[in-house]
């Protein structure tokens, strides 16, 4: 499952966005009639998850934590608790509940960003927070795609 692009769109003054017609071709294609909504853990957009790949994220964070440990297990009840599983509406859009809104900062412009396999969706407010700055991008892709770099991983 693979979403790829960029498209901006609207969130309505219900908290629906649509999902842009690509993205639910993949969605549709893999099967998928559910998706997990989340605030990301590191910058202020929230992730669409395809329900499988939510559910195999979840088996491999399970898999690394110890049930018996307090801590660990206060950190799995954090990763699974506050999500949203949405089913897409007929017109192809998802419910985006208020407080989510409010974690991400989105009011009603937004930007829709394919991720491989998942989505993220961000306050489009002009500011180019998801992205890095064309110069720092290409230096930054010419150091990871070194092949002398290779030796060190």
């Amino acid at each position: 499952m693979r979403f790829i692009g960029t498209t901006e769109t609207k969130v309505d003054p219900k908290g629906r966005t649509v999902i842009p017609v690509a993205f639910r071709r993949v969605l549709k294609e893999h099967g998928e009639e559910r998706v997990v909504l989340r605030k990301d853990d590191f910058q202020p957009c929230l992730v669409i998850y395809p329900e499988s790949v939510w559910s195999a994220l979840v088996d491999t964070v399970r898999a690394r934590l110890n049930r018996w440990d307090p801590q660990q297990q206060m950190m799995f009840r954090q990763f699974v608790s506050d999500v949203e599983v949405q089913t897409l509406d007929s017109a192809g859009r998802i419910l985006i509940p208020r407080r989510y809104l409010q974690m991400a900062a989105i009011d009603t412009a937004v930007k829709i960003i394919g991720m491989d396999d998942s989505m993220e969706l961000w306050a489009d407010d002009g500011s180019g927070k998801p992205f890095m700055e064309p110069a720092d991008f290409v230096k930054a892709m010419q150091q990871i795609m070194n092949p002398e770099n290779d030796n060190d991983r």
